[in-house]
């Protein structure tokens, strides 16, 4: 979540919702005989966690681990989480089992679990080992946990996927977006992150984990490429200048490059980076970048971008600090909307993009909301800011 100086977006919602279908809380036992993608879907309106028990299997194979959004091969550390806990299933008795959707062991196992991560941390040499080893836990276990209950493309619930009434487009091909997501926000149901490589594809907006090695060398690289005049961070820097889109971007010219095909690589793109976070985890993430940054150009601060924006749909469902901090989505949505008014870039459709992006958050606000009216939970964000609620 980002906090920009606040004009709101034009989200218009024309969805309605039939009261009669949500009358009906009952919630029937559940059926051990069902696949476990049936019982996910029957029980999606429980209260309480959804038990997810390990299938036994020893690893996160390749297609699976690209199924949530991902384009690298499967992190080694990641992989190295996994067949520790494996191991331990079979050393103790108890089984591995999650609760929800969150990744989060329950029962004996996380005793026993608990224990032996937390002497592991310890023994860890410096920080960067410690946050590698946080990072790489964390997503573990959140893609355990996460078999056979949400939809590896959309993150919801399997009776709540909304990847049918999502419209993909495609992104001007002189941008890329890099989704510089924190691991707990990863695989969660109301991130608003996921929708830009569900609209525009992977290659369009790319996911990239902190802490997570591979991940990170792999957006480096293709930053390294394009070269430091071609990359932003779309952050509000307090403590170093920030520039608005205009500054940043009204020089640039893409003439020379439309005109020729074979320039079409990453060297030619503008990189736009999204700290897709909380945002008390957001300036741990801002100091990491400019540090690899700084030691792959030599320069202090990484160029920062303060958008218009403002609050965003999600902000009804979603408490935030206050209510001039958007969503990664609207983040988005807001850079294409000043890019496409400045003259140089107006051809280029990116309109059209926003709209596209501004109708996938429609689709996730209804899907989550949808979701809390039949669990019988309240659709209306806590009351700290409600003066400025549109």
């Amino acid at each position: 979540m980002l906090i920009f100086a606040t004009r709101p977006l034009s989200f218009i919602s024309s969805f309605h919702f039939p009261l009669q279908q949500f009358c009906n809380n009952t919630i029937t036992s559940m059926d051990s005989s069902k696949p476990f993608s049936t019982i996910a879907a029957d029980h999606s309106s429980s209260r309480e966690p959804l038990k997810v028990e390990s299938n036994g299997e020893a690893a996160i194979s390749l297609q699976e681990w690209r199924g949530w959004g991902t384009t690298s091969t499967v992190p080694s550390m990641v992989t190295q989480v996994v067949e520790d806990l494996n191991m331990l299933e079979k050393n103790v008795d108890a089984q591995m089992v999650f609760g929800g959707n969150h990744g989060k062991l329950s029962g004996d196992f996380k005793v026993q679990e608990d224990k032996k991560h937390r002497a592991k941390y310890q023994s860890l040499s410096d920080s960067e080992q410690k946050l590698q080893f946080f990072s790489a836990r964390q997503i573990a276990c959140r893609v355990l946990g996460s078999r056979g209950y949400l939809c590896q493309k959309c993150w919801l619930c399997s009776g709540d996927c909304m990847c049918s009434k999502l419209i993909t487009c495609p992104l001007w091909n002189r941008m890329r977006f890099w989704l510089y997501m924190h691991p707990k926000d990863f695989l969660r149901q109301n991130n608003t992150g996921k929708l830009l490589w569900q609209v525009f594809g992977v290659q369009g907006a790319t996911l990239c984990l902190y802490g997570i090695t591979e991940h990170e060398d792999m957006m480096w690289d293709a930053l390294k490429l394009a070269g430091k005049d071609k990359v932003w961070c779309l952050y509000p820097n307090k403590n170093a200048p920030t520039n608005s889109v205009k500054d940043s971007m009204a020089g640039l010219s893409f003439a020379n490059v439309e005109n020729h095909p074979e320039m079409a690589d990453g060297a030619h793109s503008l990189n736009f980076i999204l700290i897709d976070g909380t945002w008390s985890n957001s300036g741990a993430m801002l100091s990491r970048l400019k540090d690899r940054y700084k030691l792959m150009w030599g320069e202090e601060e990484i160029p920062c971008i303060t958008l218009n924006t403002g609050a965003s749909l999600m902000h009804k469902l979603r408490p935030q600090p206050s209510w001039d901090r958007t969503c990664t989505a609207a983040a988005a949505i807001g850079l294409l909307d000043e890019l496409h008014d400045l003259p140089n870039f107006v051809s280029y459709g990116l309109d059209k993009q926003a709209k596209a992006l501004e109708d996938a958050v429609e689709v996730l606000f209804e899907a989550l909301t949808t979701r809390r009216l039949r669990m019988g939970r309240s659709i209306t964000r806590k009351q700290r800011h409600n003066r400025d609620i549109f």
